[in-house]
Protein backbone atom coordinates (compact mmCIF):
# COMPACT_ATOMS: atom_id res chain seq x y z
CA UNK A 1 0.00 0.00 0.00
CA UNK A 2 1.65 3.16 -1.41
CA UNK A 3 1.80 6.11 1.39
CA UNK A 4 -0.03 9.43 0.30
CA UNK A 5 1.70 12.70 1.26
CA UNK A 6 0.37 15.43 2.93
CA UNK A 7 1.41 19.27 1.89
CA UNK A 8 3.86 19.65 4.76
CA UNK A 9 5.87 16.65 3.58
CA UNK A 10 4.92 13.94 6.74
CA UNK A 11 3.80 10.30 5.31
CA UNK A 12 -0.06 10.05 5.44
CA UNK A 13 -0.99 6.27 7.12
CA UNK A 14 -4.30 6.68 6.38
CA UNK A 15 -4.44 6.80 10.87
CA UNK A 16 -7.34 8.86 12.02
CA UNK A 17 -6.66 9.04 15.63
CA UNK A 18 -7.07 5.63 16.95
CA UNK A 19 -8.61 4.28 14.12
CA UNK A 20 -5.86 2.74 12.78
CA UNK A 21 -5.73 1.95 8.98
CA UNK A 22 -5.18 -1.19 8.39
CA UNK A 23 -3.17 -2.91 5.29
CA UNK A 24 -3.53 -7.08 4.52
CA UNK A 25 -1.60 -9.18 6.38
CA UNK A 26 0.94 -10.00 3.13
CA UNK A 27 1.79 -6.49 3.29
CA UNK A 28 2.45 -6.19 6.78
CA UNK A 29 4.92 -9.42 6.84
CA UNK A 30 7.20 -11.03 4.15
CA UNK A 31 6.79 -14.32 3.06
CA UNK A 32 10.28 -15.19 3.57
CA UNK A 33 10.34 -14.37 7.49
CA UNK A 34 8.86 -15.75 9.81
CA UNK A 35 7.68 -15.02 13.45
CA UNK A 36 9.11 -17.01 15.85
CA UNK A 37 12.74 -18.89 14.40
CA UNK A 38 12.75 -22.77 15.42
CA UNK A 39 15.45 -25.31 14.72
CA UNK A 40 15.52 -27.35 11.91
CA UNK A 41 14.04 -30.55 12.15
CA UNK A 42 15.93 -33.98 12.49
CA UNK A 43 15.13 -35.66 8.83
CA UNK A 44 13.12 -38.39 9.52
CA UNK A 45 11.38 -40.60 7.03
CA UNK A 46 8.06 -38.98 5.53
CA UNK A 47 4.66 -40.75 7.29
CA UNK A 48 2.23 -38.30 4.53
CA UNK A 49 2.33 -41.06 1.55
CA UNK A 50 3.32 -38.53 -1.10
CA UNK A 51 1.37 -36.03 -0.27
CA UNK A 52 4.25 -33.11 1.60
CA UNK A 53 3.87 -29.66 -0.18
CA UNK A 54 6.25 -29.16 -2.95
CA UNK A 55 6.06 -25.56 -2.37
CA UNK A 56 6.56 -22.94 0.15
CA UNK A 57 3.00 -22.21 2.06
CA UNK A 58 3.26 -18.24 1.13
CA UNK A 59 1.88 -17.27 4.28
CA UNK A 60 3.22 -13.86 5.55
CA UNK A 61 5.44 -14.39 8.95
CA UNK A 62 4.22 -12.34 11.78
CA UNK A 63 5.42 -12.24 15.77
CA UNK A 64 2.89 -13.05 18.01
CA UNK A 65 1.58 -9.52 19.04
CA UNK A 66 2.18 -8.49 15.19
CA UNK A 67 -0.87 -11.01 14.85
CA UNK A 68 -2.85 -9.90 17.47
CA UNK A 69 -2.88 -6.48 16.54
CA UNK A 70 -3.97 -6.79 13.09
CA UNK A 71 -6.65 -8.97 13.77
CA UNK A 72 -8.13 -6.98 16.41
CA UNK A 73 -7.66 -3.61 14.64
CA UNK A 74 -9.63 -5.65 11.61
CA UNK A 75 -12.00 -6.33 14.34
CA UNK A 76 -12.71 -2.72 15.22
CA UNK A 77 -13.56 -1.70 11.93
CA UNK A 78 -16.41 -3.86 12.51
CA UNK A 79 -20.05 -2.27 13.02
CA UNK A 80 -21.81 -4.81 15.93
CA UNK A 81 -24.94 -4.59 17.81
CA UNK A 82 -22.15 -4.64 20.54
CA UNK A 83 -21.67 -0.82 19.50
CA UNK A 84 -24.73 0.82 18.69
CA UNK A 85 -28.40 0.21 17.56
CA UNK A 86 -28.72 -1.74 13.96
CA UNK A 87 -31.41 -0.39 12.01
CA UNK A 88 -31.47 -2.93 9.42
CA UNK A 89 -35.37 -3.77 8.79
CA UNK A 90 -36.80 -7.21 8.31
CA UNK A 91 -33.74 -8.57 10.55
CA UNK A 92 -34.42 -8.00 13.96
CA UNK A 93 -30.36 -7.28 14.43
CA UNK A 94 -31.46 -7.15 18.84
CA UNK A 95 -29.11 -7.54 21.29
CA UNK A 96 -28.23 -11.00 22.62
CA UNK A 97 -28.15 -11.56 26.25
CA UNK A 98 -25.17 -12.84 27.82
CA UNK A 99 -26.88 -15.30 30.09
CA UNK A 100 -27.54 -17.04 26.57
CA UNK A 101 -24.24 -17.44 25.82
CA UNK A 102 -23.23 -18.13 29.18
CA UNK A 103 -25.95 -21.21 29.13
CA UNK A 104 -25.11 -22.21 25.51
CA UNK A 105 -21.33 -22.49 26.13
CA UNK A 106 -22.09 -25.04 29.23
CA UNK A 107 -20.16 -28.03 28.26
CA UNK A 108 -23.00 -30.61 28.28
CA UNK A 109 -24.75 -28.67 25.62
CA UNK A 110 -21.28 -26.73 23.70
CA UNK A 111 -19.66 -30.47 23.71
CA UNK A 112 -22.17 -32.90 22.83
CA UNK A 113 -21.70 -34.19 19.61
CA UNK A 114 -24.78 -35.41 16.86
CA UNK A 115 -23.71 -39.40 16.66
CA UNK A 116 -23.77 -40.01 20.01
CA UNK A 117 -26.24 -42.84 21.43
CA UNK A 118 -29.23 -41.56 21.99
CA UNK A 119 -29.25 -42.24 25.77
CA UNK A 120 -26.17 -40.30 26.37
CA UNK A 121 -27.71 -36.70 25.37
CA UNK A 122 -31.69 -37.15 26.83
CA UNK A 123 -31.03 -33.47 28.49
CA UNK A 124 -30.00 -32.05 25.06
CA UNK A 125 -33.20 -34.03 23.68
CA UNK A 126 -35.23 -32.31 26.86
CA UNK A 127 -34.09 -28.90 25.81
CA UNK A 128 -35.21 -29.32 22.08
CA UNK A 129 -38.37 -30.97 22.96
CA UNK A 130 -39.10 -28.00 25.60
CA UNK A 131 -38.94 -25.35 22.99
CA UNK A 132 -40.48 -27.17 20.39
CA UNK A 133 -43.67 -26.93 23.09
CA UNK A 134 -42.89 -23.08 23.18
CA UNK A 135 -43.20 -23.09 19.57
CA UNK A 136 -46.32 -24.41 19.22
CA UNK A 137 -48.31 -22.96 21.98
CA UNK A 138 -46.87 -19.29 21.03
CA UNK A 139 -48.24 -20.23 17.24
CA UNK A 140 -50.98 -22.29 18.04
CA UNK A 141 -50.38 -24.86 15.68
CA UNK A 142 -50.23 -28.72 16.00
CA UNK A 143 -46.50 -29.47 15.55
CA UNK A 144 -43.24 -28.47 14.67
CA UNK A 145 -40.41 -29.52 13.01
CA UNK A 146 -36.75 -28.13 14.27
CA UNK A 147 -34.61 -29.33 11.84
CA UNK A 148 -34.23 -26.34 9.32
CA UNK A 149 -31.35 -24.63 9.59
CA UNK A 150 -32.81 -21.02 8.47
CA UNK A 151 -35.68 -19.01 7.44
CA UNK A 152 -35.45 -19.93 3.61
CA UNK A 153 -34.82 -23.39 4.55
CA UNK A 154 -37.67 -23.23 6.83
CA UNK A 155 -39.74 -21.93 3.82
CA UNK A 156 -38.16 -24.85 1.48
CA UNK A 157 -39.43 -27.48 4.74
CA UNK A 158 -43.11 -26.01 4.49
CA UNK A 159 -43.38 -25.86 0.70
CA UNK A 160 -42.23 -29.22 0.52
CA UNK A 161 -44.47 -30.47 3.22
CA UNK A 162 -47.64 -28.90 1.12
CA UNK A 163 -46.55 -30.74 -2.24
CA UNK A 164 -46.25 -33.83 -0.30
CA UNK A 165 -50.16 -33.07 1.23
CA UNK A 166 -51.13 -31.88 -2.19
CA UNK A 167 -50.05 -35.48 -3.85
CA UNK A 168 -51.33 -37.47 -0.80
CA UNK A 169 -54.68 -36.03 -2.21
CA UNK A 170 -54.08 -36.58 -5.55
CA UNK A 171 -53.82 -33.15 -6.47
CA UNK A 172 -50.43 -32.45 -7.92
CA UNK A 173 -51.48 -30.55 -10.63
CA UNK A 174 -51.36 -27.98 -8.56
CA UNK A 175 -48.11 -26.22 -9.49
CA UNK A 176 -49.18 -22.53 -8.76
CA UNK A 177 -47.40 -20.29 -5.54
CA UNK A 178 -49.30 -16.87 -4.89
CA UNK A 179 -46.83 -14.55 -3.70
CA UNK A 180 -47.54 -10.79 -2.74
CA UNK A 181 -45.66 -8.16 -3.47
CA UNK A 182 -44.99 -7.57 0.31
CA UNK A 183 -43.43 -10.87 1.20
CA UNK A 184 -40.21 -11.41 1.71
CA UNK A 185 -37.64 -12.01 -1.51
CA UNK A 186 -36.98 -15.66 -0.38
CA UNK A 187 -40.56 -16.58 -0.64
CA UNK A 188 -41.07 -16.24 -4.50
CA UNK A 189 -37.65 -17.78 -4.57
CA UNK A 190 -38.32 -21.16 -2.34
CA UNK A 191 -41.36 -21.51 -4.22
CA UNK A 192 -39.49 -21.46 -7.40
CA UNK A 193 -36.41 -23.96 -5.94
CA UNK A 194 -39.30 -26.51 -4.94
CA UNK A 195 -40.85 -26.55 -9.05
CA UNK A 196 -43.54 -24.06 -8.73
CA UNK A 197 -44.74 -21.69 -11.00
CA UNK A 198 -45.00 -17.96 -9.06
CA UNK A 199 -47.43 -15.42 -9.97
CA UNK A 200 -47.29 -11.87 -7.94
CA UNK A 201 -50.00 -10.82 -6.06
CA UNK A 202 -50.56 -6.73 -6.31
CA UNK A 203 -50.51 -4.39 -2.90
CA UNK A 204 -53.61 -1.87 -2.15
CA UNK A 205 -52.61 1.84 -1.81
CA UNK A 206 -51.85 0.81 2.37
CA UNK A 207 -49.32 -1.51 1.76
CA UNK A 208 -51.32 -4.95 2.51
CA UNK A 209 -52.49 -7.77 0.01
CA UNK A 210 -55.43 -6.82 -2.42
CA UNK A 211 -57.63 -9.41 -1.44
CA UNK A 212 -59.79 -8.77 -3.80
CA UNK A 213 -57.11 -9.84 -6.37
CA UNK A 214 -56.17 -12.61 -4.47
CA UNK A 215 -59.49 -14.51 -4.16
CA UNK A 216 -59.88 -13.91 -8.42
CA UNK A 217 -56.60 -15.71 -9.11
CA UNK A 218 -57.65 -18.66 -7.08
CA UNK A 219 -58.15 -21.90 -8.77
CA UNK A 220 -57.63 -25.70 -8.74
CA UNK A 221 -53.98 -25.00 -10.33
CA UNK A 222 -53.03 -23.08 -7.04
CA UNK A 223 -51.18 -24.68 -4.31
CA UNK A 224 -51.41 -21.91 -1.95
CA UNK A 225 -50.50 -18.29 -0.81
CA UNK A 226 -46.63 -17.46 0.70
CA UNK A 227 -47.35 -14.35 2.55
CA UNK A 228 -45.38 -12.63 5.33
CA UNK A 229 -47.26 -11.18 7.94
CA UNK A 230 -46.25 -8.82 9.46
CA UNK A 231 -45.72 -8.00 6.02
CA UNK A 232 -42.32 -6.21 4.73
CA UNK A 233 -44.02 -3.09 5.01
CA UNK A 234 -44.07 -3.01 8.18
CA UNK A 235 -48.14 -4.02 8.41
CA UNK A 236 -50.12 -6.14 9.52
CA UNK A 237 -52.12 -8.24 7.55
CA UNK A 238 -55.74 -7.39 8.96
CA UNK A 239 -57.56 -9.50 6.69
CA UNK A 240 -55.29 -12.52 6.83
CA UNK A 241 -58.07 -14.63 8.27
CA UNK A 242 -60.15 -13.73 5.13
CA UNK A 243 -57.00 -15.03 3.19
CA UNK A 244 -57.03 -17.99 4.53
CA UNK A 245 -60.32 -19.15 4.59
CA UNK A 246 -60.60 -18.14 0.93
CA UNK A 247 -57.71 -20.32 0.06
CA UNK A 248 -58.52 -23.21 1.94
CA UNK A 249 -62.06 -23.22 0.22
CA UNK A 250 -59.89 -23.61 -3.03
CA UNK A 251 -58.17 -26.59 -2.28
CA UNK A 252 -54.97 -24.59 -1.09
CA UNK A 253 -52.52 -24.27 1.75
CA UNK A 254 -51.46 -21.09 3.25
CA UNK A 255 -47.64 -20.84 4.28
CA UNK A 256 -46.51 -17.71 6.62
CA UNK A 257 -43.06 -16.17 6.31
CA UNK A 258 -42.67 -16.15 10.27
CA UNK A 259 -39.34 -14.14 9.86
CA UNK A 260 -40.72 -11.15 11.45
CA UNK A 261 -43.15 -12.88 14.78
CA UNK A 262 -41.56 -10.36 17.08
CA UNK A 263 -43.73 -7.72 16.63
CA UNK A 264 -46.21 -10.20 17.51
CA UNK A 265 -45.21 -12.78 19.58
CA UNK A 266 -47.24 -13.29 22.72
CA UNK A 267 -50.30 -10.97 21.16
CA UNK A 268 -51.29 -13.09 18.02
CA UNK A 269 -51.01 -16.89 17.28
CA UNK A 270 -50.69 -17.14 13.63
CA UNK A 271 -52.58 -20.65 13.97
CA UNK A 272 -56.14 -18.72 14.69
CA UNK A 273 -55.35 -16.61 11.66
CA UNK A 274 -55.72 -20.17 9.66
CA UNK A 275 -51.94 -20.84 8.49
CA UNK A 276 -50.86 -24.12 7.76
CA UNK A 277 -46.91 -23.90 8.23
CA UNK A 278 -44.65 -20.82 9.23
CA UNK A 279 -40.98 -20.52 10.05
CA UNK A 280 -39.88 -18.73 12.97
CA UNK A 281 -36.51 -17.39 12.99
CA UNK A 282 -34.83 -18.37 16.48
CA UNK A 283 -31.76 -16.07 15.36
CA UNK A 284 -34.32 -13.22 15.27
CA UNK A 285 -37.24 -13.69 17.45
CA UNK A 286 -35.33 -15.52 20.20
CA UNK A 287 -32.18 -13.39 20.22
CA UNK A 288 -29.73 -16.25 18.92
CA UNK A 289 -26.88 -14.66 17.32
CA UNK A 290 -27.81 -13.46 13.37
CA UNK A 291 -25.68 -13.00 10.28
CA UNK A 292 -22.16 -13.23 9.45
CA UNK A 293 -22.94 -16.53 7.98
CA UNK A 294 -22.91 -18.18 11.48
CA UNK A 295 -25.61 -21.22 12.21
CA UNK A 296 -28.85 -20.15 12.35
CA UNK A 297 -32.52 -22.33 13.30
CA UNK A 298 -35.92 -21.91 11.08
CA UNK A 299 -38.25 -23.96 13.11
CA UNK A 300 -41.38 -25.00 11.04
CA UNK A 301 -44.86 -24.98 13.17
CA UNK A 302 -47.42 -26.69 10.82
CA UNK A 303 -51.39 -27.26 11.29
CA UNK A 304 -53.25 -30.43 11.95
CA UNK A 305 -53.71 -31.06 8.01
CA UNK A 306 -49.73 -30.68 7.42
CA UNK A 307 -48.42 -32.46 10.64
CA UNK A 308 -48.69 -36.12 9.02
CA UNK A 309 -45.89 -34.99 6.09
CA UNK A 310 -43.67 -33.04 8.39
CA UNK A 311 -39.68 -33.83 8.10
CA UNK A 312 -37.68 -36.60 9.66
CA UNK A 313 -36.42 -36.99 12.14
CA UNK A 314 -37.80 -35.00 15.38
CA UNK A 315 -37.58 -35.79 18.88
CA UNK A 316 -40.72 -37.48 20.61
CA UNK A 317 -41.43 -37.76 24.11
CA UNK A 318 -42.03 -41.63 25.18
CA UNK A 319 -42.87 -41.93 28.74
CA UNK A 320 -39.86 -40.83 30.71
CA UNK A 321 -37.20 -41.40 27.74
CA UNK A 322 -37.12 -38.77 24.87
CA UNK A 323 -36.35 -40.96 21.55
CA UNK A 324 -35.21 -39.54 17.97
CA UNK A 325 -37.79 -40.66 15.57
CA UNK A 326 -35.95 -41.35 11.78
CA UNK A 327 -36.84 -43.03 8.95
CA UNK A 328 -36.20 -46.30 10.04
CA UNK A 329 -38.31 -46.00 13.57
CA UNK A 330 -40.98 -43.75 11.89
CA UNK A 331 -43.41 -46.86 11.03
CA UNK A 332 -46.58 -46.02 9.95
CA UNK A 333 -47.43 -43.26 12.30
CA UNK A 334 -45.21 -41.14 10.51
CA UNK A 335 -45.24 -43.14 7.19
CA UNK A 336 -46.57 -39.99 5.25
CA UNK A 337 -43.62 -37.63 5.86
CA UNK A 338 -42.25 -36.18 2.99
CA UNK A 339 -38.63 -37.34 4.09
CA UNK A 340 -35.41 -35.49 5.54
CA UNK A 341 -34.28 -31.96 5.26
CA UNK A 342 -30.63 -32.06 7.07
CA UNK A 343 -28.24 -34.93 8.25
CA UNK A 344 -29.04 -34.49 11.58
CA UNK A 345 -31.40 -32.61 13.94
CA UNK A 346 -31.04 -28.97 14.03
CA UNK A 347 -28.45 -26.31 16.03
CA UNK A 348 -28.00 -26.93 19.60
CA UNK A 349 -26.37 -23.61 20.38
CA UNK A 350 -29.25 -22.03 18.73
CA UNK A 351 -31.70 -24.21 20.30
CA UNK A 352 -30.41 -23.79 23.58
CA UNK A 353 -29.76 -19.59 23.77
CA UNK A 354 -33.40 -19.41 21.91
CA UNK A 355 -34.91 -21.36 25.39
CA UNK A 356 -33.07 -19.85 27.38
CA UNK A 357 -34.65 -16.40 26.63
CA UNK A 358 -37.63 -17.90 26.59
CA UNK A 359 -37.42 -19.36 30.05
CA UNK A 360 -35.93 -15.93 31.54
CA UNK A 361 -38.71 -13.58 29.63
CA UNK A 362 -41.78 -15.72 30.26
CA UNK A 363 -45.14 -15.57 28.24
CA UNK A 364 -45.57 -12.00 30.18
CA UNK A 365 -42.11 -11.15 29.24
CA UNK A 366 -42.16 -12.17 25.65
CA UNK A 367 -45.97 -9.93 24.91
CA UNK A 368 -43.71 -7.31 26.37
CA UNK A 369 -41.26 -8.01 23.51
CA UNK A 370 -43.53 -7.37 20.40
CA UNK A 371 -45.40 -4.40 22.31
CA UNK A 372 -41.79 -2.59 22.98
CA UNK A 373 -40.60 -3.18 19.58
CA UNK A 374 -43.90 -1.77 18.20
CA UNK A 375 -43.65 0.85 20.25
CA UNK A 376 -40.13 1.82 19.20
CA UNK A 377 -40.85 1.58 15.60
CA UNK A 378 -43.91 3.98 15.84
CA UNK A 379 -42.23 6.02 17.67
CA UNK A 380 -39.24 6.46 14.93
CA UNK A 381 -41.91 6.51 12.41
CA UNK A 382 -43.94 9.33 13.41
CA UNK A 383 -40.88 11.28 15.05
CA UNK A 384 -39.43 11.46 11.22
CA UNK A 385 -42.61 11.21 9.03
CA UNK A 386 -42.35 15.37 8.42
CA UNK A 387 -38.75 14.45 8.02
CA UNK A 388 -38.92 11.73 5.39
CA UNK A 389 -41.65 10.52 3.16
CA UNK A 390 -43.39 7.81 5.14
CA UNK A 391 -46.07 6.20 2.35
CA UNK A 392 -47.47 4.22 4.72
CA UNK A 393 -47.98 6.63 7.77
CA UNK A 394 -51.57 6.79 7.20
CA UNK A 395 -51.94 3.17 7.08
CA UNK A 396 -52.19 2.99 10.62
CA UNK A 397 -49.96 2.12 13.16
CA UNK A 398 -46.79 0.16 11.80
CA UNK A 399 -45.86 -2.87 13.38
CA UNK A 400 -41.81 -3.53 14.55
CA UNK A 401 -40.57 -1.46 11.20
CA UNK A 402 -41.19 1.90 9.88
CA UNK A 403 -40.56 2.55 5.90
CA UNK A 404 -39.16 5.85 4.31
CA UNK A 405 -38.55 6.83 0.76
CA UNK A 406 -36.58 9.03 -0.87
CA UNK A 407 -39.51 11.01 -2.13
CA UNK A 408 -39.06 14.57 -1.89
CA UNK A 409 -35.20 14.96 -1.73
CA UNK A 410 -33.99 17.44 -4.02
CA UNK A 411 -33.26 16.49 -7.53
CA UNK A 412 -29.49 14.12 -7.45
CA UNK A 413 -29.63 13.10 -3.79
CA UNK A 414 -31.80 9.85 -3.09
CA UNK A 415 -31.37 7.10 -0.96
CA UNK A 416 -28.18 6.01 -1.09
CA UNK A 417 -26.98 9.79 0.05
CA UNK A 418 -29.09 9.08 3.22
CA UNK A 419 -27.56 5.66 3.77
CA UNK A 420 -23.82 6.55 3.04
CA UNK A 421 -24.47 9.91 5.08
CA UNK A 422 -25.65 7.84 8.18
CA UNK A 423 -22.76 5.67 8.48
CA UNK A 424 -20.77 9.09 8.83
CA UNK A 425 -23.17 9.57 11.88
CA UNK A 426 -21.61 6.89 13.50
CA UNK A 427 -24.50 4.26 12.64
CA UNK A 428 -25.02 0.83 10.07
CA UNK A 429 -27.12 2.50 7.41
CA UNK A 430 -30.86 0.82 7.17
CA UNK A 431 -31.61 -1.50 4.81
CA UNK A 432 -32.02 0.30 1.68
CA UNK A 433 -34.18 -0.05 -1.26
CA UNK A 434 -36.40 -2.94 -0.29
CA UNK A 435 -39.34 -3.89 -0.05
CA UNK A 436 -39.49 -3.06 -3.76
CA UNK A 437 -43.47 -1.64 -3.44
CA UNK A 438 -41.36 1.51 -2.32
CA UNK A 439 -39.55 3.50 -4.74
CA UNK A 440 -36.27 4.40 -2.99
CA UNK A 441 -37.16 2.58 0.37
CA UNK A 442 -35.48 2.68 3.70
CA UNK A 443 -36.56 0.38 6.44
CA UNK A 444 -35.93 0.73 9.81
CA UNK A 445 -36.16 -1.68 12.75
CA UNK A 446 -35.55 -0.53 16.04
CA UNK A 447 -36.45 -3.80 18.15
CA UNK A 448 -37.07 -3.77 21.67
CA UNK A 449 -34.06 -3.57 22.97
CA UNK A 450 -32.79 -0.29 22.31
CA UNK A 451 -33.80 2.66 24.89
CA UNK A 452 -35.34 5.71 24.27
CA UNK A 453 -32.16 7.59 24.28
CA UNK A 454 -30.71 5.30 22.03
CA UNK A 455 -33.93 5.96 19.64
CA UNK A 456 -33.50 9.75 19.91
CA UNK A 457 -29.95 10.06 19.18
CA UNK A 458 -30.80 8.04 15.72
CA UNK A 459 -33.44 10.18 15.20
CA UNK A 460 -31.31 12.67 15.12
CA UNK A 461 -28.67 11.69 13.26
CA UNK A 462 -31.25 10.40 10.69
CA UNK A 463 -33.25 13.54 10.41
CA UNK A 464 -29.55 15.41 10.49
CA UNK A 465 -28.79 13.56 7.12
CA UNK A 466 -32.35 14.16 5.73
CA UNK A 467 -31.81 17.87 6.22
CA UNK A 468 -28.74 18.47 5.06
CA UNK A 469 -29.79 16.49 1.30
CA UNK A 470 -33.62 18.91 1.43
CA UNK A 471 -30.61 21.76 1.66
CA UNK A 472 -28.69 20.57 -1.12
CA UNK A 473 -25.50 20.11 0.75
CA UNK A 474 -23.21 18.24 -2.07
CA UNK A 475 -20.87 16.86 0.33
CA UNK A 476 -23.33 13.67 0.53
CA UNK A 477 -22.95 12.74 -2.25
CA UNK A 478 -19.37 11.84 -1.52
CA UNK A 479 -20.02 10.49 2.00
CA UNK A 480 -19.01 8.48 3.91
CA UNK A 481 -15.84 10.55 4.83
CA UNK A 482 -15.03 9.30 7.94
CA UNK A 483 -14.98 5.69 7.22
CA UNK A 484 -12.35 3.07 6.70
CA UNK A 485 -13.19 3.20 3.26
CA UNK A 486 -14.62 5.65 0.87
CA UNK A 487 -17.89 5.44 -1.26
CA UNK A 488 -17.47 2.50 -3.56
CA UNK A 489 -18.60 1.92 -6.90
CA UNK A 490 -21.42 -0.52 -5.96
CA UNK A 491 -22.12 -1.69 -9.23
CA UNK A 492 -18.44 -2.31 -10.15
CA UNK A 493 -17.78 -3.91 -6.62
CA UNK A 494 -20.68 -6.01 -7.36
CA UNK A 495 -19.79 -7.45 -10.45
CA UNK A 496 -16.21 -6.92 -10.77
CA UNK A 497 -14.92 -7.54 -6.90
CA UNK A 498 -11.26 -7.68 -6.28
CA UNK A 499 -11.22 -10.83 -3.92
CA UNK A 500 -7.68 -11.71 -3.96
CA UNK A 501 -4.44 -10.47 -3.02
CA UNK A 502 -1.46 -10.63 -5.74
CA UNK A 503 2.13 -9.69 -4.71
CA UNK A 504 1.89 -5.80 -6.50
CA UNK A 505 5.16 -6.53 -8.65
CA UNK A 506 4.14 -9.59 -9.58
CA UNK A 507 0.04 -8.26 -10.34
CA UNK A 508 2.31 -5.69 -12.68
CA UNK A 509 4.54 -7.80 -13.90
CA UNK A 510 1.87 -10.23 -15.52
CA UNK A 511 -0.47 -6.53 -17.06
Amino acid sequence: MTPERRSDNATFTGNRALMLEEPLIFEIGSTETTGVEVAAPAKVASKLGGLERAQPIGLAGLSEPEAVRHYTRLSRQNYAIDLGLFPLGSCTMKHNPRLNEKVARLPGFADVHPLQPVETVQGAFEVIHQLAHWLVTLTGMHSVAMSPKAGAHGELCGILAIKAALEAKGEGHRKVILVPESAHGTNPATAAFAGYSVEDIPATADGRVDVAALKSRLGPDVAGVMITNPNTCGLFEREMRTISDAVHAAGGFVYCDGANFNAIVGRVRPGDLGVDAMHINLHKTFSTPHGGGGPGAGPVVFSEALTPFAPLPFVEQQGDHFALVEEESAGEHHGKSFGRMVAFHGQMGMFTRALTYILSHGADGLRQVAEDSVLNANYILRSLENTLDAPFAASGPCMHEAIFSDDGLPEGFSTIDIAKGLIDEGYHPMTMYFPLVVHGAMLVEPTETESKAALDQFIGALRSVAERAKAGDEGLKSAPHFAPRRRLDETLAARKPVLVWKDPQLAEAAE
